[in-house]
């Protein structure tokens, strides 16, 4: 049996129709940058996220970057985040200038330590950045005190984690910003490249309007210096039709991930997915702790089950951090992870056929 790690085919076909409909009209009436597709799409996010603006920019990645832009975080500048994440989150902070501290993670949750941030902040810090991972969103009470006592802005790098709640808090929704990745494989996945900045403070949102073309706030007059981080409009018509499916989409993630946990609970060398009681995670991925991992990986995919590993290498260890003078070791839980993670296929189309299938040959590479 084939099961890949995702089958965006297999999406699209159920609404094809309804996704070349809306891409063709933006197409018809040309408004292809910044138009009235994308201040629908901002709308219906920042409605289903929570908060007061939504932002549409061109990336996951340029939403953190314009966000941080439009902080005045730079250079000089100090940003708290994790070691484990996707290189973009500390890539940003890099290319603005700044400089990215790392504290470790928690070792089931995969999240930021929140316990651990208090000892990285020093007059240079400006922001703390933490990762709501896989779908789970990190401990944002304890990171909201921490950041209130020492004056620093939070932004959320919500990528992963588009409808996930905390303490019934929307990710995205409780820090000064929120940043949302629709790259084709998140749960919420553009025809290509798309993000979003969700924010409650609408001054901050009218400077990231201007923020993300170019600074202007009127043609060619240019208030700051800001980017090319402008969302097409034909993605905000692909994303707004996907977003009616979406609700539906993350149930189904749910419960291929409650099947997985039913059927891999008497493995003892696995360790399935840990949600905190507090939290509603959206699994943009199902993230197993596997004994002898490397050699499970390629059990899997000679038995045609595709996987993934989030992350091989922490950041620290990346050879362009090698400036930041970390060595190995010093994040040891972020290095042991990295090891041992294995992402399972976990997306809405999967069948229940196909989840015990991967379940099935798990169990039979450890007997």
């Amino acid at each position: 049996m084939k099961v890949p790690m995702l089958d965006l085919p297999a999406q699209y076909a159920s609404i094809k129709d309804e996704t070349l409909r809306a891409i063709s009209e933006v197409l018809d009436k040309q408004d292809c940058c910044n138009g009235m597709a994308v201040r629908s799409l901002e709308e219906q996010v920042a409605g289903a996220c929570g908060t007061t603006a939504g932002v549409g920019v061109s990336s996951g990645t340029d939403a953190l970057i314009c966000s941080l832009m439009a902080l005045g975080i730079g250079a000089g500048d100090e940003v708290i985040t994790t070691p484990f994440t996707f290189f973009a989150t500390a890539g940003v902070i890099w290319r603005v200038g700044a400089r990215p501290v790392f504290v470790d993670i928690e070792p089931d949750a995969f999240n930021m330590d929140a316990g651990k941030i208090a000892a990285a902040i020093t007059d240079k810090t400006k922001a703390i950045m933490p990762v709501h991972l896989y779908g789970q969103m990190a401990d944002m009470d304890e990171i909201m005190a921490i950041a209130g006592a020492s004056d620093l802005y939070v932004i959320e790098d919500a990528a992963q984690a588009i409808g996930a709640a905390y303490k019934g808090k929307k990710a995205g929704s409780i820090g000064m910003a929120g940043c949302l990745s629709f790259y084709p494989t998140k749960n919420l996945g553009a025809v290509g490249d798309a993000g979003m900045i969700v924010t409650q403070d609408k001054a901050l949102a009218r400077r990231l309007e201007v923020m993300r073309n170019h600074g202007q706030s009127k043609t060619y007059f240019h208030e700051w210096v800001g980017g090319n981080f402008r969302m097409d409009s034909i993605q905000a018509a692909a994303l707004s039709v996907k977003l009616r499916h979406l609700d539906e989409w993350t149930a189904k993630r749910r419960a291929n991930a409650a099947r997985y946990d039913e059927l891999l609970a008497d493995c003892p060398a696995v360790v399935t997915p840990v949600i905190r009681q507090y939290n509603l995670s959206v699994y943009n991925l199902y993230v197993i702790r596997a004994q002898s991992r490397d050699r499970l990986r390629t059990h899997l995919q000679d038995r045609g089950i595709s996987t993934g590993v989030y992350y091989p290498l922490s950041l620290h260890e990346q050879p362009c951090f090698a400036g930041l003078g970390y060595r190995r070791g010093d994040f040891p839980v972020s290095e042991e992870a990295a090891q041992e993670v294995l992402a399972l296929p976990v997306y809405p189309e999967l069948t229940d056929q196909q989840v015990q299938y991967v379940a099935d040959t798990i169990k039979k590479f450890y007997s």
